[in-house]
C-alpha cells in the first residue's frame, strides 16, 4: 500500500530538514514524498534539494496559503492513502507509517485513521502538551471532539468524493473538513493507539489576540456549514477539552 506524505512550506529553513529526516527514516517502504513550497525567500529551497532525489515531487510557486499548498500536493498524490506533515512537524519514531499501512490493510474497509500527538518546545522538544485521542463517535463531535490533524490519514477516493480543503475558513479549514468528512459523509475511521507525530508549538492559528479571534469566528462557521447543532456549545467544549492536554 503506498502512503502519500505532503509537506508543505514556506520559509522554514529552521525546522525543515528535521521534517524531511524524519520522513526518509520512516521504516516502511511504499511512500510517496510530496514537498509543496509557496515560493520561499530564505534556504528553505537549498535544504530541499540536498533530498531532491528521495523527493517524489516538488514544487515552489505562490499560492493562496497553506490549504491551497495541501490541495496541490492532494492532486499531485498517487497513494492509495494521504497524510500531511508539515515542515516543522516531525514523526515520532520510524516506524509510524508501517503502523499505519498495516492499520489499513487489516481493515480495508475503513477509510481514515488518526492517532495522539505531543506539542513541543520549537528548540528543546520538550513536551507541552500530549493529545491522546481514543476511539470516538459520530456523537463525540457533537461534545467538541475532533481528531489531531496532523495525525490523521486518509483513503485518496475520500478527497475524490468528498472535496479538498476550503479555502475561505483561515486556518479552520482542517476543522471544516474533519466535520465534513466525519459528520455529514460519516467516514469509518478508527484509532490508532500510538504517538505518531511532535508538533512544534507556534501555530499560525495562535499568533496573536486577533487570528485566535479570526480561528474562533471560522470554526463556527464551520460547523454552520456543516450543519452541526448548537455550534457554540460545541465551540465551548472544543476548548475546554484542550485543557486536560496540559
Amino acid at each position: 500500500m503506498k502512503i502519500s506524505v505532503i509537506t508543505v512550506v514556506y520559509n522554514a529553513e529552521a525546522y525543515l530538514e528535521d521534517c524531511i529526516q524524519s520522513v526518509l527514516e520512516q521504516d516502511y517502504a511504499a511512500i510517496e514524498y510530496i514537498v509543496i513550497d509557496g515560493g520561499s525567500t530564505d534556504n528553505t529551497c537549498s535544504i530541499i534539494n540536498k533530498y531532491r532525489t528521495k523527493i517524489d515531487y516538488f514544487v515552489s510557486e505562490k499560492d493562496k496559503g497553506l490549504y491551497d499548498a495541501i490541495n496541490k500536493g492532494i492532486q499531485r498524490a498517487t497513494g492509495e492513502v494521504i497524510g500531511i506533515l508539515n515542515a516543522d512537524d516531525l514523526f515520532a519514531h520510524p516506524d509510524v507509517l508501517a503502523s499505519v499501512a498495516k492499520t489499513f490493510i487489516d481493515q480495508p474497509k475503513i477509510d481514515g485513521l488518526y492517532g495522539d500527538l505531543n506539542y513541543i518546545h520549537p528548540t528543546t522538544h520538550k513536551i507541552i502538551r500530549t493529545w491522546k485521542s481514543q476511539q470516538n463517535t459520530y456523537a463525540d463531535l457533537k461534545k467538541g471532539w475532533m481528531p489531531a490533524h496532523p495525525t490523521l490519514y486518509l483513503k485518496r477516493s475520500l478527497f475524490e468524493k468528498n472535496g479538498d480543503y476550503a479555502l475561505d475558513l483561515g486556518t479552520a479549514a482542517d476543522y471544516e473538513l474533519i466535520l465534513r468528512y466525519f459528520y455529514t459523509h460519516k467516514i469509518e475511521a478508527v484509532y490508532l493507539p500510538i504517538l505518531m507525530v511532535n508538533m512544534r508549538m507556534g501555530g499560525v492559528s495562535n499568533q496573536s489576540v486577533m487570528s485566535r479571534v479570526s480561528a474562533f469566528v471560522n470554526d463556527y462557521k464551520a460547523l454552520k456549514r456543516n450543519r452541526m447543532p448548537l455550534p457554540f456549545w460545541i465551540l465551548l467544549q472544543k476548548k475546554i477539552s484542550k485543557l486536560s492536554q496540559f
